[in-house]
């Protein structure tokens, strides 16, 4: 059965007998992502969300553009009270629809779309309400944050060559790479690279302290990640993971923590910072990819560098110096390579732009917030 044939054919009447033909055709072929999707309707139809949302996944890992699993999708989630997720995939599921849809699924599709509408509604209102709880007077506040909210909001696009996936920020400087001597604490931080080299030694012999960079999301369409997902050749050890303190690994390095006491971290309860140890395994690629946000920057400190361990944002590359800092704006797109038959480990972490007010960062933070509690599910920027 096709997706569409799922999704018009109204008459499962029976639907465990419907759940037993899809079983039959999975156990004769568990690649076929049609069968898993049929199931996945009698799960729904049977009320069983559990074993629904099973082979949902299960048909967006065998067909990531399968409209009509990504809409089924948006509808569980939605019941779940996630709207946020269930917009993500109605969305998806909207784009990846034919154009030449029969009646039946054009009502599907035409009601994905109408639930988009309805959710962003509601968001902005969430929004508006909870900044203004927080004090955000647009006659008064930062117009810059103002301009943001509006661009946030789906406004005018906010022209820079910085391109962050989730928030933008205006009129912040196109900078790639920014001078580590700008900033007051780089160099105590700079002068601890031996005592933290040490304790990644340590971490190192600590396999299962380290994890993919990239993680799939479940709540989430899947996206084109071009290999990076769940690969551990970039792989991470995270002391502080979406503000949280991963109280192992902290205990493990005092004085990695300790070292980074005066820097300005990028603190917004539930998403940042995060500060970790980063590998990247010999002779591996990151493909060229843009950050969430623009009103952070990341620092890398070097630990371990090879040689020919290049980076390059925007249009400038260079090469990681050990105790050396890297300071960068991760929306502008950027890439890096190890071309060494060595390991390369940096301390990476995140900060306040030191272009930001008090104020707006203030905004910022409770801007996410007031995202994050539409909703329940928090969204990573790592």
């Amino acid at each position: 059965m096709t997706a569409p044939e799922a999704l018009a054919d109204p008459a499962q009447d029976d639907a465990r007998a419907a759940l037993a033909s899809f079983s039959r055709l999975i156990d004769a072929n568990p690649n076929d992502a049609a069968a898993w999707f049929g199931a996945a309707v009698a799960h729904v139809r049977l009320g069983d969300e559990g074993a629904a949302t099973i082979a949902l996944q299960k048909t967006l890992t065998l067909a990531p553009r399968h409209f009509g699993a990504l809409i089924l999708s948006g509808d569980v989630f939605s019941r779940r009270g996630d709207l946020r997720a269930a917009a993500a995939f109605y969305a998806s599921g909207v784009r990846f629809a034919p154009q030449d849809a029969p009646p039946p699924v054009a009502r599907e599709i035409a009601r994905a779309e109408q639930n988009c509408v309805r959710i962003a509604e509601e968001f902005q209102s969430h929004l508006a309400s909870r900044l203004s709880a927080a004090g955000f007077d647009p006659s008064r506040s930062s117009p810059g944050f103002a301009k943001s909210l509006a661009a946030f909001n789906g406004g005018p696009r906010l022209h820079t060559a910085q391109k962050p996936r989730f928030y933008c920020f205006p009129d912040l400087p196109d900078t790639p790479f920014y001078d580590r001597k700008d900033f007051a604490w780089a160099p105590a931080l700079e002068a601890a690279t031996d005592a933290i080299a040490e304790e990644l030694a340590g971490v190192l012999r600590m396999p299962e302290a380290f994890a993919p960079y990239v993680k799939a999301d479940k709540s989430r369409p899947a996206t084109n990640d071009r290999g990076m997902r769940d690969n551990p050749d970039w792989s991470a050890c995270h002391l502080i993971e979406n503000g949280a303190i991963a109280p192992k690994m902290a205990e493990a390095c005092p004085r990695t923590m300790a070292a980074l006491k005066h820097v300005p971290l990028a603190a917004v309860p539930g998403r940042s910072p995060s500060v970790l140890f980063s590998l990247l395994q010999p002779g591996m690629h990151i493909p060229p990819h843009h950050g969430f946000v623009n009103t952070r920057l990341i620092g890398h400190l070097p630990l371990i560098t090879p040689p020919n361990c290049l980076f390059r944002v925007g249009p400038e590359t260079r090469e990681w110096e050990q105790g050396k800092l890297m300071l960068f704006n991760d929306t502008i797109e950027h890439e890096a390579w190890n071309k060494s038959d060595r390991l390369r480990v940096v301390l990476l972490f995140d900060f306040w732009r030191p272009e930001l007010t008090e104020e707006e960062r203030t905004l910022v933070r409770a801007l996410f917030q007031a995202v994050d509690s539409y909703g329940t599910k928090a969204a990573s920027w790592s």
